[in-house]
């Protein structure tokens, strides 16, 4: 991501409620801008590493990242790894990745590793997902680095509900993994996390004084029913949510995020 001039047009689809949230957070003290990245800033794909963000998207976050007294931050069910590969984050943007299992806030960021057991407990995991996958035409495994995630995205419907189905039933009641669901995923994991979890574990080391933040996917709940009085959080799509606003796509989100930038500029003085 580069940043570039915010153009001056006016927010298309955005609702008088959302454009007047976005005028009010951008006034707050310390701002923190943290998106989902797939489905959000970047339409979904069928494969994972051709996912772009949208170019109106990356201009504005990171127009946004240059600001004073502001902060991006990408939260992804992505790897470390993988969320880079795809994403070319500003040098300056914090990064979540695995769901809150992760963390990069910058030069001399530990790594997540694993002791023995969970090593042990996730090489299991994996072998009997491996299983379903061989069985299961279209499905694929993602390792990430404390869990594996089965993509049902390229499988016809009934193969890909089996597939899920029969890693529920060998992984649910299995002690020490955790299970989520999201869009054509299973997701298990070895460590437990959210992306709640890592909303507010951002929002401490910010000292961020206001959130906002945008996510499309099912485990993006658990960052919005996180958000505090002051917050604005964002629904991309038409699936159910806790957030206050909605918008349908991410062709959406670049205009919300365009919106903030010009109303964060004049916050700032810029």
């Amino acid at each position: 991501m580069t940043p570039e001039a915010t153009p001056e047009k006016p927010p298309l689809s955005l609702s008088p409620e959302l454009l007047e949230a976005v005028r009010r957070v951008a006034g707050t003290g310390h701002l923190l801008v943290a998106m989902d990245f797939d489905g959000t800033m970047a339409p979904l794909v069928d494969h994972a590493r051709d996912s772009r963000a949208l170019p109106r998207s990356a201009a504005a976050f990171a127009a946004l990242t240059e600001l004073p007294r502001t902060t991006t931050a990408l939260i992804s069910g992505r790897a470390l790894d993988s969320l880079r590969s795809v994403a070319f984050p500003p040098e300056k943007t914090l990064l979540i990745g695995s769901h809150g299992a992760e963390a990069w806030l910058g030069l001399g960021s530990a790594p997540l590793v694993l002791d023995d057991a969970r090593r042990e407990l996730l090489a299991g995991v994996r072998r009997d997902l491996e299983e379903i996958v061989n069985e299961a035409p279209g499905t694929l495994l993602e390792d990430k680095p404390a869990g594996v995630v089965l993509h049902t995205r390229l499988a016809a419907d009934d193969v890909a509900e089996d597939a899920v189905a029969a890693a529920r039933a060998v992984l649910q009641d299995r002690p020490g993994v955790f299970l989520k669901t999201g869009n054509r995923v299973l997701e298990s994991s070895v460590v437990h996390a959210s992306k709640g979890e890592g909303i507010a574990f951002l929002r401490q080391a910010t000292g961020a004084t206001a959130v906002v933040f945008a996510g499309d996917d099912t485990t993006d709940e658990d960052a919005l029913g996180n958000l505090l009085a002051g917050d604005v959080g964002v629904k991309v799509g038409l699936d159910f949510t806790q957030a206050q606003f909605r918008v349908e796509a991410p062709v959406h989100v670049a205009e919300l995020l365009e919106a903030l930038a010009r109303e964060r500029q004049r916050a700032v003085g810029v």
